[in-house]
Parts: C-alpha cells; sequence; structure tokens
C-alpha cells in the first residue's frame, strides 16, 4: 500500500501552474495549497484567478508561515523564478515531500536537487497544453498531459515496477483525472521536450505566431525545425540520440493544438516580461561549444530573443 499524497503545495500562478492546480482544487479544494509572498497573495485574495471561466479562491499560504510539510511540491515558475522558488517553499519540504518542476529546459531538476537532494526531485514537464494567461485569466482547450519519471531509474526496464515515488504521483494524478504519462525513459523525453521548446517556443516568440501559423504557413514551420535539428545533433553526445520520428511525434500533436494558442515565450514577449532564451538557445549554444556542434539558428534566436527583451514593452 503506498503513502497517499494528501496535502499539494504549488509555487508559480502562470498558465501551467494555474491550470493544474484548478484540476486539484476540483479534485478537493483541501488538498492544494498555493506558496505565494504577502503582496501576491494580496493581489490574488483582491482578484481571484479565473481558469476556464471558473473563479478560484486557493488556499494561500506565505513563505515565512508555519505549516505542515507537503506530501508534493509543484513548481510552476519561470526560470528566472527558481531560485526565490527555491527558498520559498522550504517550509513546505518535510522527510517524505516529493517535488515535481514543471519548468521548460533541462537543468530545473538538477538545481533543485542541489538543495533539496536527489531522491527527492522528480523529473517532470508538460506536453500539449495550450494554456495562455492574460492577468489573472487562464483559458486553455487541452491540459495536455504532466510527463514524469525518476531519472535515477530510467530507463525503465520493461515490466519493472514503479518506483515507490512515481507511484505515489501516479496515484494522485488518476485520483484528480490529470492526464499524465510514465516514459520507460524520462531523461530521453525530458531531452524530446527540450527540443520542442527550442523549436516552436523560441521562432513563435520572434515571429510573434500563435501555433496556426506553424500549422500552416511551411517557411516558419522550417525555422523551427532547424532550431530542433541543432538540439537532435548534441543529442547523440549525450546519450539521448534524439532522431527524425521524434520531430514527426511532435508534428502530430502541433497540429492539434488550438490555432489561436499561443507559447509561453510569446506570451512572456507580449506582455514584456524577461524570457526563459537563457535556458533555451543559451543552453544550446553552450552544448554546442562543449561538444564542438555548430548552433547558428540557436545563435541567431538568441540575440534576436534578447533584442526582444531590451526593447518590448
Amino acid at each position: 500500500m503506498i503513502n497517499q499524497i494528501q496535502r499539494v503545495s504549488v509555487i508559480g500562478l502562470g498558465a501551467i501552474g494555474a491550470a493544474y492546480a484548478s484540476r486539484l482544487y476540483d479534485y478537493d479544494p483541501s488538498c492544494i495549497r498555493v506558496i505565494a509572498d504577502e503582496a501576491r497573495i494580496q493581489r490574488y485574495q483582491n482578484h481571484d484567478v479565473v481558469v476556464n471561466g471558473r473563479s478560484y479562491r486557493f488556499q494561500y499560504v506565505s513563505p515565512e508561515a508555519e505549516t505542515q510539510p507537503a506530501d508534493l511540491i509543484i513548481v510552476a515558475v519561470k526560470y528566472d523564478g527558481l531560485p526565490q522558488a527555491i527558498q520559498q517553499m522550504r517550509g513546505h519540504v518535510g522527510p517524505e515531500t516529493l517535488i515535481l518542476p514543471l519548468l521548460n529546459g533541462i537543468s530545473s531538476e538538477d538545481i533543485i536537487a542541489e538543495v533539496y537532494g536527489r531522491d527527492r526531485v522528480l523529473h517532470a514537464m508538460c506536453v500539449a497544453i495550450d494554456a495562455v494567461r492574460d492577468g489573472r485569466t487562464v483559458t486553455f482547450s487541452n491540459i495536455g498531459r504532466i510527463c514524469f519519471g525518476d531519472a535515477q531509474s530510467s530507463p525503465l526496464p520493461e515490466g519493472a515496477p514503479l518506483p515507490n515515488a512515481v507511484e505515489r504521483v501516479r496515484d494522485l494524478f488518476e485520483r484528480a483525472h490529470i492526464p499524465y504519462e510514465i516514459p520507460a525513459d524520462i531523461r530521453r523525453s525530458m531531452w524530446w521536450k527540450f527540443m520542442i521548446n527550442v523549436g516552436i517556443n523560441q521562432t513563435s516568440a520572434v515571429l510573434r505566431a500563435p501555433y496556426g501559423v506553424f500549422q500552416s504557413v511551411p517557411e516558419a514551420h522550417h525555422v523551427m525545425v532547424s532550431a530542433m535539428q541543432e538540439v537532435i545533433e548534441l543529442s547523440q553526445h549525450v546519450g539521448v540520440h534524439l532522431n527524425d520520428r521524434d520531430l514527426a511525434e511532435f508534428d502530430e500533436i502541433l497540429h492539434a493544438m488550438s490555432p489561436e494558442g499561443k507559447t509561453s515565450m510569446l506570451q512572456d514577449v507580449e506582455a514584456g516580461r524577461k524570457t526563459e532564451v537563457e535556458y533555451l538557445a543559451g543552453t544550446v549554444c553552450e552544448l554546442g561549444s562543449k561538444y564542438g556542434v555548430a548552433t547558428p539558428v540557436n545563435r541567431m534566436l538568441y540575440d534576436m530573443i534578447r533584442t526582444l527583451e531590451q526593447t518590448s514593452g
């Protein structure tokens, strides 16, 4: 019998965090707490978070408040907010607490593990969610799925039992009707999602293009794929070995998404917020230098998005 997850703390109420927090609240309002500083709590209490037309009044807990440890912490901040989030969630971490980061990129798990230990941090990513945030309002037509696993026991041999931590999160997602997938090789899946974000997040930001542009304009799709192919080449050097079938798999997902949907990076650029380009193109260029792989497309995207950050808003 597994030790069921009963208390979930969420930090980060952007599009991703709010979407999955709403599912947990719909399942059991008492199971979810949102970690936020006093200024954010005041804003949330003055203006409810609205997800797909429904108002949500979550239980908000400041980092300084004494509270019971969480069974699971879902981290849904952007990379520039990760150092602060790591400190703010400290009071929610107990002996049995698991941590599930839902950030883009391939480094958040290692950053969190340096503080809280590798045994409690699962690798995770969101796939096919098309949530868009406008102020306190979040809308989505497809909530996608959360792919997660334990990188320390990955790849899982066929027929092997799930690690206890993975089984506990799987049980929660079943109860809360949160779509999920447990890949046999979570590390490879993380690189696959990294490839996707490097491609569509960055090119959508530069082109100011929703998903429909990549579904219908060949030139936009070509730029996206060119950025992804640099990640595929890098993956050969780290033992992940992405290939053209991985590109085809994403194309199926892309064409099922709402044409009006926007990537998180496009939303950031439109809102004048700092983007995660350092953890996407920046990481690609850094790894390219390390392994002797040319990354001209990502270098161009990096320079263009850094320019947008300094001139938008």
